[in-house]
């Protein structure tokens, strides 16, 4: 008899603990799926940025400045997710694969460089996944087809800058003009901007050459260009690589106007050229001349308040447009996340047909680069304000008003 009461009691224990185990069980499996449920519910933002390469001047500032973006949007948490393209077309499409197909963003910000940028837009098409570039060329975002009408983008266009290339170039006497630009997607839509502006203002294009980003010279096209005789030589680069064209101009006694790209505006351009980019000039973002700016240019406050925040933790003097490209991303996606959530949320098709939708309906809203008025056949949104011309002098850049 005791024995038959100690085999009840050690049934009855038994069945106490299986019970225990099993509302731990189903405690720990409620807790993992609110801790899920939660993550899901997580904004995530994918960056595609060229940190290593040739490119890297300008992905770099885009990165740094990711730690200022909002970490909140429409009430929800937002991861940011920065992947590095080492400015290679090959890397940014499987980086942006990734993105969608393994992290499930929301949205991509990047590419840094416009072949990147335009080797994406298929990716992004087909992952129904909003992307807003930090490349120049107009190509990336026209025409709004199928696939572009995922695409965004914050910089000036190569169209923009082209056209006050060649208005600046004919007020000051240009009636020739020389073309050199990368061997790249970048290098070809800009000379094809700068060759139909240039027309417009009766300026004849006189030579036209090609580098690559890694070259380490470009004597013999230098050679070519001098012995056409330009009035102004136009340099269609971005980054560091850009600065090789004018530092041989300079070395061969060039006594030309010299512009680049806006793809130039960072302090590591200037530090790389040096003395050799003296007196030459550039249309840029309002980002690089802020406090110059008369006070009632629509991007200056706002592009001085990135600035504060920018150099507090980078330092005097580290801002760039690049960084300010990235900030003007997230601060349309910051307008925009809000609207998306009523459709849907985050993690589903809803919520990113939403969030495009809501950045192509950008109306009257100022960032550091000016004001943006988006449309179904205009994704960048920004007029003739958004640029300045600026003429480099003693590593510093200095507004030249019109």
């Amino acid at each position: 008899m005791a024995r038959q009461k100690n085999d009840q009691k050690k049934e009855t224990s038994m069945a106490a603990g299986g019970w225990k185990f099993l509302a731990g069980a189903a405690f720990t499996l409620a807790a993992t799926a609110a801790a899920f449920a939660q993550t899901a519910q997580h904004v995530k933002i994918g960056l595609v940025l060229s940190l290593t390469g040739p490119a890297a001047s300008l992905g770099i500032p885009a990165r740094d400045t990711v730690a200022l973006l909002p970490k909140e949007m429409g009430g929800r948490p937002v991861d940011y997710i920065v992947l590095d393209d080492a400015s290679d077309t090959t890397q940014a499409v499987q980086t942006t694969k990734k993105l969608i197909s393994e992290d499930q963003v929301d949205a991509i910000i990047g590419s840094s460089i416009t072949p990147n940028s335009l080797a994406m837009i298929d990716v992004v098409a087909q992952g129904q996944t909003p992307m807003i570039s930090l490349a120049s060329s107009a190509k990336i975002i026209e025409p709004v087809d199928d696939k572009r009408r995922w695409v965004f983008k914050t910089p000036q266009t190569d169209a923009m800058m082209a056209s006050a290339i060649a208005e600046h170039a004919s007020n000051h006497g240009v009636k020739t003009l020389a073309y050199i630009g990368q061997a790249d997607a970048l290098g070809e839509t800009f000379y094809a901007e700068v060759a139909k502006f240039a027309q417009l203002h009766k300026i004849e294009v006189v030579a036209n050459e090609r580098f690559n980003r890694t070259d380490p010279s470009v004597t013999g096209q230098i050679l070519k260009i001098l012995a056409a005789k330009p009035d102004a030589v136009v340099v269609g680069a971005a980054g560091t690589p850009a600065a090789l064209p004018p530092k041989t101009l300079a070395q061969r006694g060039y006594k030309g106007k010299i512009y680049h790209n806006h793809g130039v505006g960072n302090r590591d351009f200037l530090r790389v050229c040096g003395a050799d980019c003296n007196g030459t000039f550039l249309p840029a973002s309002p980002v690089l001349v802020a406090a110059q700016l008369p006070d009632d240019h629509p991007a200056k406050r706002l592009a001085l308040d990135y600035i504060k925040l920018y150099e507090a933790k980078q330092g005097a003097g580290s801002v760039s447009a690049f960084g300010s490209y990235a900030w003007d991303a997230g601060m349309l996606l910051n307008r925009a996340v809000p609207i998306a959530l009523k459709a849907g949320a985050p993690g589903t098709p809803a919520f990113r047909q939403a969030l495009r939708d809501a950045l192509e309906g950008t109306k009257n809203f100022a960032d550091t680069n000016g004001q943006v008025n988006m449309t179904p056949n205009d994704h960048i949104g920004l007029d003739q304000r958004a640029r300045v011309m600026v003429e480099i002098r003693d590593g510093k850049w200095i507004y030249q008003p019109r």
